[in-house]
């Protein structure tokens, strides 16, 4: 979660991460690759975006193969649209 997420109020919070945790509207649009690690909502007029990176364990680097979650460390990200 950005911080721009964190200074929101916390009934805002609450709601975006309910929206996030239902979020299943991958179009080709949006996901062309079918990957499903990006999406966007709005939460009370306010667009937000979540997003998956792929991390290698030290997480210093991409995975190698993120994929195989031997060798990767997922990480999600909440933000504002407007910090994008």
């Amino acid at each position: 979660m950005t911080t721009g997420i964190q200074e929101l109020e916390p009934v805002f919070r609450t709601a975006a991460l309910i929206k996030l945790t239902e979020f299943s509207d991958f179009t080709p649009d949006n996901d062309p690759h079918g990957e499903h690690d990006f999406g966007d909502f709005d939460v009370n007029g306010e667009k937000l975006f979540w997003k998956i990176d792929y991390y290698d364990r030290a997480m210093k680097y991409h995975s190698p193969d993120p994929a195989n979650a031997f060798v990767t460390r997922r990480v999600l990200t909440l933000m504002l649209a407007s910090e994008y």
